[in-house]
Parts: C-alpha cells; sequence; structure tokens
C-alpha cells in the first residue's frame, strides 16, 4: 500500500473503491463544519488543521473508518451517541456497515476546534533563547 501521500486526494483515490465513498462523506463533513480549516496529511493520514493545530483527522481500515484524537473530554461530551461507536485510546471507530453519521462528525469536528483552540491559547510561553538586552 502507498505511504507517502501528499494529498487528501491521493489518500482516498489509495482506498477500496466502496471506502473512497465513506471517506468522502466523512472529509465533507469536516470541511463544511469547519471550512477555514487546512487539509493536510500527517502520519500517512487525511488531518485538518486550523492556525496550526490540530482539530481533526480520519482514516480508512479493513473493517471500520476512524476519527482521531478522541480525548477524555469529547468522549464525555459526546457519551451518549458515541456509546454505539467503539472508542478507546483516542480513536472512534465507525463501523462500515452503518451509514456515515456526518451530523456527530461534524459537531465532533467544531468540538476539536474549540478544544484545539482552548489548547492553543493556554499553552505558556516558552523562554527566549536570546540572550537578555544589556540595560
Amino acid at each position: 500500500m502507498k505511504t507517502d501521500f501528499k494529498s487528501v486526494d491521493q489518500y482516498l483515490a489509495s482506498q477500496p473503491e466502496a471506502m473512497q465513498g465513506i471517506l468522502d462523506r466523512v472529509r465533507s463533513a469536516i470541511r463544511a463544519a469547519v471550512p477555514a480549516a487546512e487539509e493536510v496529511i500527517s502520519y500517512q493520514i487525511p488531518t485538518y488543521k486550523l492556525n496550526g493545530l490540530l482539530v481533526l483527522s480520519f482514516a480508512g481500515w479493513k473493517r471500520h473508518y476512524s476519527l482521531y484524537p478522541a480525548g477524555a473530554r469529547l468522549v464525555a461530551a459526546f457519551a451518549d451517541e458515541l456509546a454505539a461507536y467503539e472508542v478507546e485510546k483516542g480513536t472512534i471507530r465507525f463501523p462500515l456497515d452503518q451509514p456515515v453519521p456526518v451530523e456527530l462528525i461534524g459537531r465532533i469536528a467544531r468540538f476539536r476546534v474549540q478544544e484545539a483552540a482552548e489548547r492553543g491559547t493556554s499553552r505558556p510561553a516558552r523562554p527566549s533563547r536570546r540572550p537578555p538586552l544589556a540595560g
């Protein structure tokens, strides 16, 4: 399998035909929810970044497709809706034999935007590497 994708289009084209349609719906849901997000390949999977911060990634697998990252806050916020899916180690797995939950994926993407923004603004300032100015 090809592992040097340069674009999400290349990634999708590498998937089996049935998976391509599913992943295209996932992609569309994320893009509709976060239209300003930059679409990139990171760790060889489609990833969405906003203002340089990771929002959401997805990938197709043999028996499911997944969204990443799914931290404790996200899982708790969507607990009822995610109960129907396998959630483990920061990953939400959606079975291929069920309709793509487009609305849920969109809401998860918007939630992740908020998480990324909070994380991005709450980081402590990095110490300067420049020597202090003589006064």
